[in-house]
């Protein structure tokens, strides 16, 4: 086989086209992985929404403040009364 100098490939030639040939299997190789996880994803791409809080909830706080009786009866109910309205609490100015 004659190339450009009309003489056969050497050893440098041989390794060049060895290592060409396994980096072309490992991207095509990488291609079919990629490919294989994209479409094995469920539907809707997995995230379903923001993940939920993970502390304590207002309500489960004004709860242990009144078990541990920080506060009575009547302002826990006036707070959570406050807490479960729509429009959310309500801040004086002043």
């Amino acid at each position: 086989m004659n190339l450009w100098y009309g003489r056969d490939p050497g050893g440098w030639s041989w390794m060049a086209m060895s290592v060409g040939m396994v980096l072309f299997w490992a991207a095509l190789a990488a291609v079919g992985v990629l490919l294989f996880r994209a479409l094995s994803r469920p539907a809707g791409g997995g995230a379903t929404g923001p993940a939920p809080p993970t502390g304590p909830t207002p309500e489960r706080v004004l709860a242990d403040r009144f078990a541990r009786g920080e506060i009575d009866g009547d302002e826990y109910r006036r707070r959570l009364a406050v807490l479960r309205a729509d429009d959310g609490p309500r801040l004086s100015k002043g």
